[in-house]
């Protein structure tokens, strides 16, 4: 029971120390790479201290689960865990973590089926807005669609066949590798499927509306796969060129004006790429990837310190 308490208090203890640390790392924008590395990492060990205190907390007060999990295991390590030893509140606690871990796999088939269904949408209205022409036959091969709009956008597709949608305004206003940019920023956002990030963080933030790690890492991924699609086109075409162009994209909209906008980061992130402030070192990159790795790794050696003990 021992073990599961302070599992238990670990997780606790990450998922509020941890939110506070990171926003205050003045690196992060940066590595926003690097960022969504610790970040995943720091909720990776928030929900595996849980799982895990679930376990503990399961099998100290069920036989049957005890049997199962402490199978291969020897006597003495059993006894190490004090197991026989447990109080009601272990099985309340098991029940309370399974109900949670339930509740985050129901929370996130919610939204898988809510962005499929997003999907399926914006699909039809694009076949509305861009309709095939007579005995023009859909291949399924189509990367980018242009739609007639005054409004200049343009945003990627996800799905099986991934496109990118763009109006004839934002044709209009881009101008020689601005077009290029705009390009390479929505494909860095799915060929490192930041689509499935955002429909996690999604997940796990309307689940626990009253869990502070899970809505900053809601918000910090929102802000932070925009920053490393920025980056992704800054390096194949220049930050002036890429940072023009969302200026282009957008300076109909008010983003750039004294009143408070929809998008209140797009300003952060044209001054982030005008900027220009230069990366991390690569050793200082790898000593955080290394140390955000061994995050998740913490729950893992608090559950074995009773077994390694013993085995020692």
């Amino acid at each position: 029971m021992l073990v599961s308490l302070a599992l238990l208090a670990l997780g606790v203890l990450t998922a509020v120390v941890a939110p506070r640390l990171l926003s205050r790392a003045d690196w992060a924008e940066r590595e926003p790479v690097v960022a969504l590395w610790v970040w995943q990492c720091v909720v990776a060990a928030v929900l595996l201290s849980f799982a895990l205190s679930m376990t503990f907390s399961a099998a100290a007060a069920w036989q049957a689960v005890r049997g199962q999990v402490f199978a291969p295991a020897p006597r003495a390590v059993i006894e190490a865990y004090e197991l026989g030893t447990s109080s009601p509140w272990s099985a309340v606690l098991a029940v309370l973590l399974a109900a949670g871990g339930l509740w985050t796999g129901a929370m996130l088939g919610r939204e898988i089926g809510r962005a499929r269904a997003r999907r399926k949408r914006r699909r039809c209205e694009l076949l509305v807005r861009a309709p095939l022409l007579p005995g023009e036959e859909p291949t399924g091969s189509e990367r980018l669609v242009v739609l007639e709009g005054e409004r200049a956008d343009a945003w990627w597709l996800p799905g099986g066949t991934p496109r990118l949608v763009i109006t004839t305004a934002a044709l209009r206003r881009l101008k020689g590798r601005q077009l290029d940019a705009v390009l390479a920023h929505e494909q860095g956002h799915a060929r490192a499927r930041h689509d499935w990030l955002l429909h996690c963080a999604a997940a796990l933030a309307g689940g626990f509306p009253g869990v502070p790690v899970f809505a900053a890492f809601r918000e910090e991924m929102h802000r932070l796969v925009e920053l490393a699609a920025d980056d992704v086109a800054s390096r194949r075409f220049g930050r002036l060129t890429i940072a023009l162009a969302l200026v282009e994209l957008n300076e109909d909209r008010g983003v750039f004006g004294p009143g408070p906008a929809q998008d209140a980061g797009l300003p952060q992130r044209v001054n982030r790429l005008l900027a220009a402030t230069p990366r991390l070192t690569a050793g200082r990159r790898l000593r955080l990837t290394a140390a955000a790795a061994l995050v998740p790794v913490i729950p893992v050696l608090v559950a074995f310190v009773p077994a390694l003990r013993v085995l020692g």
